[in-house]
Formats: structure tokens, C-alpha cells, sequence
């Protein structure tokens, strides 16, 4: 068993804390859009849908830097959400605002690619009955993608908490505010004798991720086995 001192425990507790934060602050939104996505034709929906994943493209500084000039005390969010006690900057509500749009992406696609499997005849055959959209959604299309949305949930708690990039331009990294697990790991590999710490910083990075990965996995076979796919 890895023997972890108070400063790594607490790192590992404020990592998790802002991955379960920024998923769940993500998944409400992250739903509704997959199914807005999955099941309607619009104008502008290649641009939203380009514009959802643009995180997964772009440098994760150019992400954080822009979170900076919205959410930052002088940018324009930032300014109207502060008199109201919101506060992002060099915060760790800032660390997990950067992990959840990072992580913002990889929800989508996985609840989506949900969405895609769920037979659209099952919902049109409720509406012949007269179910109306949401109450369809909640009752048929909900239910049988609930797999897939979890997996999508677990990939963003994994991606929330091995951000990086976005979080240490948008919020720096601060011992016991936004110092998490990829910035700890970070600055002790700028400290003389800490490989040690970084070792086991790492080991457990790793066995979350794959955890995560695993769970991902579950979670897309279940789906398939639900909507009677194979995989």
C-alpha cells in the first residue's frame, strides 16, 4: 500500500474534489446538448458541434488564457459574477471551471454516440401515443442510453483530473487551493529528491485512469447490449 503524507493526501483530495465538481457542474448541460445534437437538424449545428469539441483541438493554454480574459477579476464575466460572490480566478472553483471545459468534449461525444444507438422508431412509436419530447426523452431515450451517459461522465472525471494545460495558465498552480495531481506532479519534478513523491503521484494517476478507461469501456458494451447492438 502507497504510504502518502498529509501535503500528497490533501492534493489527492482537492484533485477529486474538482474532477466530481466539474462533472457534475457538466453533465446537466452536457446531456441536453448530446441529445440536441443527436436528435435535431438546424441551421448553425456543424458550428456548434465544432465549436463543443473546439477544447480538444485547441493548445490547453490557449483554453486556460481565454478562461483568463472571460472569468479573470478584470475580464467581463468575471467582473459581473464577482459582486455575487463567484469567484474564478486562482480559485479552485477556477481550477475546476478549466477541467469541466476541458473535459466538456469527451461528455458530449460519448453521451451523443448514446443517443445515436437508441432506435429513433421506439421514441416515434410513443408519440403516436402521445407522448410529448422531454417526456419521451426522460421515460425511453434517457433510460436506454444511461450506460453511455455514465461513461461519458467517467471520462470527464478522468480528463477533469489529469487536466494540466487550461488550469495552471487560468488559475496558477497554489499549494492547497489549485495545486492538483498534474501540477503537484509538475512541480516536484522541479524539486531536488522528490522523485520519490512524484512516483507515487504517478502510480496513482495511472490507476485512476485506467480505472476510468475500464469503467468507459463497461459502459459503452452495456450500451450496445441495451439498444441489442454487439460489440
Amino acid at each position: 500500500m502507497i504510504a502518502l503524507s498529509p501535503e500528497e493526501q490533501q492534493i489527492i483530495g482537492l484533485s477529486l474534489k474538482v474532477a466530481a465538481t466539474a462533472t457534475l457542474f457538466s453533465l446537466p448541460p452536457g446531456v441536453a446538448l448530446a441529445w440536441l445534437l443527436s436528435r435535431y437538424s438546424f441551421p448553425g449545428k456543424a458550428l456548434l458541434s465544432g465549436l463543443t469539441h473546439l477544447p480538444l483541438i485547441l493548445p490547453p493554454v490557449v483554453t486556460g488564457y481565454a478562461l483568463l480574459l472571460l472569468f479573470g477579476r478584470n475580464g467581463p464575466l468575471g467582473r459581473l459574477l464577482e459582486p455575487i460572490g463567484i469567484v474564478f480566478a486562482f480559485d479552485w472553483t477556477g481550477a475546476a471551471l478549466a477541467a469541466a471545459v476541458m473535459g466538456f468534449p469527451l461528455l458530449v461525444r460519448a453521451v451523443r454516440l448514446s443517443f445515436d444507438m437508441v432506435d429513433p422508431r421506439i421514441e416515434r412509436a410513443a408519440e403516436t401515443l402521445g407522448a410529448r419530447p422531454f417526456v419521451r426523452f426522460l421515460t425511453i431515450t434517457l433510460p436506454l442510453a444511461l450506460p453511455g451517459v455514465a461513461a461519458g461522465a467517467v471520462l470527464a472525471f478522468a480528463k477533469a483530473l489529469g487536466e494540466f494545460g487550461a488550469t495552471i495558465t487560468f488559475v496558477a498552480s497554489i499549494p492547497g487551493e489549485t495545486r492538483t495531481l498534474p501540477l503537484a506532479i509538475y512541480s516536484l519534478t522541479q524539486v531536488p529528491g522528490g522523485e520519490a513523491a512524484v512516483l507515487r503521484l504517478v502510480l496513482i494517476s495511472v490507476g485512476v485512469s485506467i480505472g476510468a478507461l475500464v469503467l468507459s469501456e463497461w459502459g459503452a458494451r452495456a450500451v450496445a447490449r441495451r439498444v441489442g447492438g454487439t460489440r
